[in-house]
């Protein structure tokens, strides 16, 4: 599925379109369904165990964190804490559109940059402070639930934005780590009545599968969170709400397709890359697991998929090697792309997007970083910037995006501090929403 990028929105366009798309059977078709949840399974691949990070991983994990938490504090409004969507970083950029997910890996990123020192504790308290303040009073939202884009500087609904389910899970997942980790006044009671105040069982009235917004003068969009992807992270905060509860059934409702590449079987969906990453970077899912699967295990799995997959393109494209391989939803030369695989989906044409290796630092520590640092070395000059590597880049064409997006960009940062040292798995699952979420779906230890 290729959508032009005529505007900033592409991606509210091209990922939801994607979802819309899987819930509809419309990209591979119901048989292709059937025969890949048939097949038998092969002997399993196990992902590798043990690893230790070097000195040198360690500085160049921590000069890719402080670059991407720069992007957080630059391009996050000192007023209402709200985060660009995206930014430019070769000209001035003047754009206002701020999109409440970046908002919530924005949080979530003032907590990794007080505990690194890139921040002193009292601005990072003053800035998340400042951010739970204008959500609770000032923010547009109805029943809890916030709209996906908004004015950076006013918090005004833009584009005629849908009331976004799992962009508002993603954002609390920001406030909840916020909680956490300050221990401030403010700060928790901020937080928890923000997080009370959403009616996670207003979305399930008469449906155990979630619908994926709302708009004012629709209603609920007819599209429903069936399939697997990201919106594990709001299926386990609705459950672990205390004031307004999601059924436990909800958690069984929504489809676990198998897939198989290369001897490699897995649960997954027609999406790119991103769909096994998100709910991760929060929810701490190691040694865990529900009567499906251990999805820290199956993400690791998929992770490895893709990267075979990659290795296998370079028969078309040359540039896509041990050292250079990943693609997830981005930017493209064309506009805005869904593109991934397996199976291949979107136009690829050798493009690059450091955010699907970066998102999976965590589940495949020695493979992902050697993409990464032989971006920088190779072609940092135009594939780094002041916030971290460029959205997407084709060195087969020479073509370098000019900007950054912020939840990319956030999923790298988060998914590297958590390689390091698990510092947003452990402070988020110290929260009583997620530990109740987790029991209820019915996750035990191993």
């Amino acid at each position: 599925m290729w959508v032009e990028a005529k505007h900033i929105d592409s991606h509210l366009v091209s990922r939801r379109g994607l979802l819309r798309g899987m819930a509809a059977g419309a990209l591979l078709g119901p048989a292709v369904l059937e025969a890949a949840a048939e097949q038998q399974p092969p002997k399993p691949w196990t992902p590798p165990t043990g690893f230790t990070l070097s000195k040198e991983d360690d500085q160049f994990l921590d000069d890719l964190e402080k670059a991407n938490f720069q992007f957080f504090w630059d391009q996050g409004d000192p007023g209402t804490g709200l985060i660009k969507d995206r930014c430019n970083v070769r000209e001035t950029d003047k754009t206002v559109v701020a999109s409440i997910a970046a908002t919530g890996f924005g949080l979530t990123a003032l907590c990794i940059g007080e505990k690194r020192g890139y921040i002193s504790h009292a601005d990072a308290r003053n800035r998340v402070l400042a951010t739970l303040q204008f959500l609770w009073k000032k923010m547009p939202a109805h029943r809890g639930f916030f709209y996906h884009w908004a004015n950076v500087k006013t918090g005004d609904r833009t584009w005629d934005s849908e009331l976004s389910s799992i962009d508002t899970a993603i954002l609390l997942c920001g406030v909840l780590t916020c909680r956490q980790h300050f221990g401030h006044a403010d700060i928790t009671r901020l937080a928890r009545q923000i997080f009370n105040r959403v009616e996670w069982n207003w979305l399930s009235e008469d449906t155990s599968l979630l619908p994926q917004g709302w708009l004012p003068d629709l209603g609920f969009l007819p599209y429903r969170w069936d399939l697997y992807s990201e919106l594990m992270m709001m299926y386990l905060l609705g459950l672990g709400s205390s004031t307004h509860p999601l059924p436990a059934e909800t958690w069984n409702a929504w489809k676990r397709t198998i897939f198989e590449y290369d001897g490699l079987r897995y649960i997954g969906s027609f999406a790119p890359l991103f769909v096994h990453q998100y709910s991760q970077a929060w929810f701490d899912f190691r040694g865990k697991r529900d009567k499906y699967a251990d999805y820290f295990k199956n993400s690791a799995i998929a992770t490895e998929a893709h990267r075979r997959f990659c290795l296998e393109l370079a028969k078309q494209f040359p540039d896509y090697s041990n050292d250079l391989w990943g693609i997830t939803a981005s930017d493209s030369q064309h506009g805005y792309v869904i593109w991934g695989g397996p199976p291949e989906m979107g136009p690829i044409d050798g493009s690059v997007v450091p955010s699907a290796t970066g998102g999976s630092l965590a589940f495949l520590p020695q493979p992902t970083l050697q993409v990464l640092k032989n971006i920088k070395e190779k072609y940092g000059t135009h594939a780094w910037s002041r916030y971290g590597f460029v959205n997407a880049f084709n060195p087969l064409k020479n073509w370098y995006d000019p900007d950054v997006i912020g939840i990319d960009t956030g999923i790298t940062m988060l998914m590297a501090e958590n390689l390091r040292t698990s510092f947003v798995w452990s402070t988020f699952m110290k929260n009583r929403e997620a530990t109740v979420g987790l029991k209820r779906a019915g996750f035990q230890n191993y």
